[in-house]
């Protein structure tokens, strides 16, 4: 027996050669198919390119269109509100239709997705969702240029079909991301999504502050929408689509399918079983919601009550003024026109902090579960703060904007950048390897359902 053994292994030593992978190859595979590799390795390739697949999810489209994030629809909705003036109803009801549509359309097909996992291959509906989001893109940026002499009956029917196939792609994208990244066991692949995501918040809050500036004002006040800055906005998320579509492709070309195919077959014959026709077809763990559920019931349950507490934010923040007297000597910073998107920005600056905290080991309580949720609970304390502040213009308890856009704000986007990146990157560690994949799929749908519920709860302090 003992000569047995010594024979096996002389001839993995033999074979390893043939399937070594480089030093930056695809660790969801490695980790499974070559025996010697017990650690996955980092690579900054394939973090730069997970990155940018986080910034593609939200600079295209968000979970939903209330302005968590100030994406491409909510940048456009004046020029939205020049097409639909000749419809009294359309004009005030186009925003809640949108709202209704992505977020029913983003909640089902992640459901649906997340229950789909035996055959499931993330990687195409990471590809299929950034096709479906360059499509519609293009369609939508094409329109705000040749059909313009539309009805707005005719217009708002295109718009809900576009609304549709960007929370179609949204949902895609969420469900194959999140699996697909926490397939490599490589924590810091999840941090750099939730980072993506970040920076999409953070550039058209910066963006839209910039052209109110460089714009005239007109008698009013305000600057003028123009079809050509609609175009713009929806022509920047097609190029981000497509530049993400190329750069997700290097990583599907890390390691050619028959590479990982016969590694897989001889680590099976070394084993003492397995074929080579097995691998056609090849079926995962189905891992039921429930079971996941238990296994990440504190991460799952924090994860949700963040992201809904964190969807009361956009509430205030579109109703909160700047201390200062409204006045022609009032610097044009302080108006409501760049108060507003301000505020947003240091929201989403405090939430990019926090999820590149979670690049520090020891800013990452992973083993303490618990402490997760408990925190999500804490974060309860910011939604009284907003109520300090100068709430549309009818005075401030503190009459601070430092106070607004530094300790409220900011703080309250940190805390939601580093929880909720905290309670993602967890989704790897407390499941079995082989439900690593399903396990990330869980979890964002607890994400996506914790933003839909904030999202409902949302209009119980509209009136504030």
């Amino acid at each position: 027996m003992e000569r047995v053994r010594r024979a096996i292994k002389t001839r993995q030593r033999s074979l390893s050669p043939s399937y070594e992978p480089l030093s930056d190859s695809f660790h969801g595979e490695n980790e499974d198919s070559f025996p010697d590799s017990h650690t996955p390795k980092f690579s900054r390739l394939e973090y730069s390119i997970f990155l940018l697949l986080g910034v593609s999810m939200l600079w295209a489209w968000y979970y939903d269109p209330s302005p968590l994030y100030q994406n491409m629809f909510l940048a456009a909705a004046p020029y939205f509100q020049h097409r639909f003036s000749h419809s009294p109803w359309l004009l005030t009801h186009f925003q809640p239709s949108i709202l209704t549509n992505s977020t029913l359309t983003n909640l089902a097909s992640m459901a649906l997705l997340t229950h789909l996992q035996r055959t499931a291959s993330y990687p195409t509906r990471i590809t299929v969702s950034l096709i479906l989001n360059f499509t519609a893109f293009t369609l939508l940026a094409i329109s705000t240029l040749l059909f313009r002499s539309f009805s707005p009956e005719v217009y708002f029917a295109f718009l809900m079909v576009i609304v549709f196939a960007a929370s179609l792609a949204t949902g895609l994208c969420q469900n194959g991301v999140f699996a697909y990244v926490t397939s490599f066991g490589v924590g810091e692949y999840t941090q750099a999504i939730m980072t993506g995501q970040a920076i999409a918040g953070v550039l058209p809050c910066v963006a839209q502050i910039v052209s109110v500036l460089s714009v005239p004002e007109d008698d009013s006040g305000a600057g003028k929408e123009t079809p050509k800055s609609a175009f713009a906005y929806f022509l920047t998320a097609t190029i981000v689509s497509a530049t993400t579509l190329g750069a997700f492709t290097l990583i599907l070309l890390r390691l050619h399918p028959e590479d990982k195919k016969a590694a897989k077959t001889t680590v099976e014959v070394l084993d003492g079983g397995g074929t080579e026709e097995e691998d056609d077809n090849p079926e995962r763990k189905v891992v039921g919601m429930w079971s996941l559920f238990l296994k990440l019931k504190y991460p799952a349950m924090a994860v949700f009550l963040c992201f809904a507490v964190t969807m009361l934010f956009p509430v205030f923040t579109q109703e909160i003024l700047s201390v200062r007297p409204p006045s022609p000597s009032t610097p044009r910073l302080f108006r409501p026109a760049c108060f507003i998107p301000l505020g947003f920005l240091f929201w989403n600056s405090g939430d990019l902090a926090g999820r590149l905290l979670t690049l520090s080991p020891n800013l990452k309580p992973l083993r303490y579960p618990r402490t997760l949720f408990l925190l999500s609970l804490l974060r309860l304390a910011f939604i009284p703060l907003y109520l300090l502040c100068n709430i549309k213009g009818r005075g401030a308890v503190v009459e601070s904007d430092f106070f607004y856009l530094v300790v409220v704000q900011f703080l309250f986007g940190m805390s939601n950048g580093w929880l909720g990146s905290c309670c993602m990157i967890a989704a790897g560690v407390w499941v079995e390897k082989e439900e690593r994949e399903a396990g990330g799929g869980f979890m964002g749908l607890m994400l996506v359902g914790g933003l839909s519920v904030g999202s409902l709860a949302s209009f119980s302090v509209a009136g504030v």
